[in-house]
C-alpha cells in the first residue's frame, strides 16, 4: 500500500469568522429554505409552557445559525444529522435527520466504552501471565515452553496513569514485559529448554474487522487486533538524515521485531529542500520500503508502524529481554492463536503475572485520545465474559441487549467493529443521544463522563473552541475518518442546564477542516442560543388586585 505521509498540521477553527457572517446572512437565512427547526414531526411537543416557548424561540435562532455554519460550499455538499435534547427532561430541543444513518467514525467508541463499563465494571483489571507446563530444576532450568498469555490488556506499555490532560510515558515501550522478565529471573530461571510463545488465544483470531481499509493496516491507528497488545502493537521506524546532502539516511527499528524488515532508499537532501517521504508495505508482506529525501542536518523523522502479528512480535521481544538478562534459550519465539490443550497433560503453572490499571482509567485514555486498538480490546473483553464467539458476526450481536436496555431503537446501530474505524458502521443521532441519556443514570457514569475530551482543554478537543463560551463546557467524543466528521456528548450551559447532543456529518469533501469548523460553530451556537433563563416579572408590572383562587 503506497501512502504519502501527511504533513502534520494544526487546524485553526474559524468560528469567529463564521459568526461575523451571521448578521449579514441572517436575512438571507430567513428567506431561503432553512434547516428545519424543531417541530412535532421531529418528536418535539408543541410549545405550551413558558420554558417550551423559550426553547422554540431559541431553536429558531439556532437553526438560522446552523444555516450560516453550513453555508461553506464544502460543508454544504455533505449530509448532516443534528439532535439536541435536554439532559434533565429528555425533551428534544432541535432535530435534523436524527433518524437517518451516518458513519459515526470514533463516535462508535461511545457505545463500546459504555458497554465495557456496564459489563465489566469501573474497577475491572486485566491479567497477563507467564506460564509453563514444564518444570524448573534446582539449577534454574525450565524444561518446557514459556507462554506469554494475553487477555486483552491494552496497556502493556510505558504509559503513566491516570491520564491528566496529556499522555505521559516513563521508561522503554516494553516496560511491562521487562518487569515480567525480571519476575521470571527472580524465580531463579537461568535457562529455558523450549520456545517462547505468544499466546493470544483468549480472543478468536480476527486481526482486521470488516470495513477497515488496506491503508489502515500500515499505521498505528490500524494495528492488528490481538489479545496481546505490546505498546499498542506498534514499532517505531526512525530515519536520521546525514549532515551533508548525499549522506546516507540511517534507519532503525525499535523494538527489533520479526514482523517486518526495512528497505531504506531515503537519501539526505540539501538543507533547504522540504522532506518528502513515501512508505510502502503491501498487505501481508514483511517488506517495508521507504523512499524519498530528508533535509541535511534536520531532526530525525519517526514513523509509528503497525504490527501485523502481535503475538509473535511480543514473544520475540520477551525472548530478547530474557536473553539480555542472561537467560539461555534453546528454542525459538513463536505464536499460538488457538488454545493448545494436549491430552493427558497438566494445566499450565503461572510463573509471573501483571495486573492492569482499573478499567475506568483505561476508558479515560481511550476516549481522550481516541485509541482504536484499545477500544477493540474493551469490546472483546466484555464479550469474552460470556465465552468465545464463533465468528465476527456473533461478536457484533453481543451488544444487542445492552443497546435495548439503553433505549436505543432497533436497527439504529449497525456495528462491525468497536472503534469506528470501520466504514461499515452506521448509527443515527438519536441512537447516540439515547445512549448518553441512559449513561447519565448509571453507576459508572462518572468515569464515562470524565473520559470525554473537553473543548479547549484536553484530548481531541484540546485545540478547538478556545477563547469561546464553549471552552470547558463541551464534553464530547470526536470522530474522524475520510469524509466523516462527528461529535457527540454533553454541553454544560452557564445557567446550569445540561444538554445532550449528537452532530454527525458524512460525505464531506474539501480539505477536511471545513466540516470541523462547522461543528465548532454549531457547538458554540448551541450553548449561546439554548442558555435560556426564565423571564423575570417586570418591575413595572402592577400586582393583581384579585389573585385567582
Amino acid at each position: 500500500m503506497n501512502k504519502k505521509l501527511p504533513a502534520k498540521r494544526k487546524v485553526l477553527a474559524t468560528v469567529a469568522t463564521i459568526f461575523s457572517l451571521a448578521a449579514a446572512n441572517i436575512a438571507h437565512a430567513q428567506s431561503v429554505p432553512a434547516h428545519p427547526a424543531p417541530s412535532a414531526s421531529h418528536g418535539v411537543p408543541a410549545a405550551k409552557t413558558p420554558q417550551q416557548r423559550r426553547d422554540t424561540t431559541a431553536a429558531n435562532r439556532f437553526s438560522a445559525r446552523v444555516d450560516v455554519a453550513l453555508s461553506n460550499p464544502a460543508a454544504s455538499k455533505g449530509e448532516w444529522g443534528l439532535l439536541i435534547a435536554d439532559a434533565a427532561t429528555g425533551e428534544t430541543l432541535y432535530a435534523l435527520n436524527d433518524d437517518k444513518y451516518f458513519v459515526p467514525a470514533s463516535n462508535m467508541k461511545l457505545f463500546s466504552t459504555a458497554l465495557a463499563l456496564s459489563k465489566l465494571g469501573v474497577d475491572y483489571k486485566f491479567q497477563t501471565t507467564l506460564e509453563t507446563r514444564g518444570t524448573i530444576s534446582d539449577d534454574g532450568t525450565l524444561s518446557g515452553d514459556l507462554f506469554l498469555v494475553g487477555r486483552g490488556d491494552p496497556n502493556l506499555s510505558n504509559r503513566k496513569f491516570p491520564f491528566n490532560l496529556k499522555e505521559e510515558f516513563d521508561g522503554p515501550p516494553e516496560k511491562v514485559l521487562a518487569e515480567l522478565a525480571d519476575k521470571l529471573v527472580a524465580k531463579g530461571v537461568k535457562q529455558i529448554k523450549g520456545d517462547v510463545v505468544g499466546d493470544d488465544s483468549y480472543f478468536p483470531r480476527e486481526p482486521y474487522p470488516d470495513g477497515w481499509e488496506i491503508g489502515d493496516m500500515v499505521w498505528e491507528y490500524g494495528a492488528a487486533i490481538s489479545a496481546i497488545v505490546l505498546d499498542d502493537n506498534t514499532a517505531t521506524l526512525t530515519l536520521a538524515p546525514g549532515i551533508l546532502a548525499g549522506d546516507a539516511v540511517k534507519a532503525e527499528i525499535a523494538p527489533v521485531t520479526p514482523d517486518f524488515y526495512v528497505e531504506n532508499d531515503v537519501v539526505t537532501s540539501a538543507a533547504e529542500v522540504k522532506s518528502d517521504i513515501t512508505l510502502t508495505r503491501e498487505p501481508g508482506a514483511q517488506l517495508v520500503v521507504v523512499r524519498g529525501t530528508l533535509p541535511a542536518n534536520s531532526a530525525p523523522r519517526k514513523l509509528i508502524l503497525a504490527i501485523h502479528e502481535p503475538a509473535l512480535h511480543a514473544a520475540a521481544v520477551l525472548q530478547k529481554l530474557l536473553t539480555d538478562r542472561g537467560v539461555k534459550i534453546t528454542g525459538n519465539s513463536r505464536a499460538v492463536h488457538i488454545a493448545e490443550v494436549p491430552a493427558d497433560t497438566p494445566p499450565r503453572a503461572v510463573l509471573a503475572e501483571h495486573i492492569s490499571i482499573p478499567l475506568g482509567d483505561s476508558v479515560k485514555l481511550v476516549n481522550k485520545i481516541s485509541q482504536n486498538l484499545h477500544t477493540e480490546m474493551l469490546l472483546r473483553t466484555a464479550a469474552r465474559q460470556s465465552g468465545l464467539w464463533a465468528k465476527p458476526e456473533d461478536l457484533m450481536k453481543f451488544p444487542t441487549d445492552f443497546y435495548a436496555a439503553a433505549g436505543i431503537a432497533p436497527d439504529d446501530v449497525i456495528q462491525t467493529d468497536g472503534s469506528g474505524l470501520s466504514r461499515h458502521d452506521l448509527v443515527t443521532p438519536r441512537a447516540l443521544v439515547a445512549l448518553l441519556k441512559y449513561a447519565q443514570t448509571q453507576p459508572w457514569f462518572q468515569a464515562y463522563y470524565a473520559s470525554l475530551p473537553v473543548a479547549g482543554i484536553d484530548g481531541t478537543l484540546e485545540d478547538h473552541m478556545k477563547n469561546t463560551i464553549a471552552a470547558g463546557r463541551i464534553h464530547a467524543k470526536t470522530g474522524s475518518v475520510e469524509h466523516v466528521r462527528t461529535r457527540s456528548g454533553f454541553a454544560e450551559l452557564p445557567s446550569g442546564r445540561t444538554l445532550i447532543f449528537s452532530f454527525l456529518s458524512n460525505n464531506q469533501g474539501g480539505k477536511g477542516h471545513e466540516a470541523t469548523d462547522a461543528l465548532d460553530a454549531i457547538s458554540v451556537a448551541m450553548i449561546e442560543e439554548f442558555d435560556v433563563k426564565p423571564e423575570l416579572p417586570s418591575r413595572h408590572a402592577k400586582p393583581n388586585a384579585h389573585p385567582p383562587h
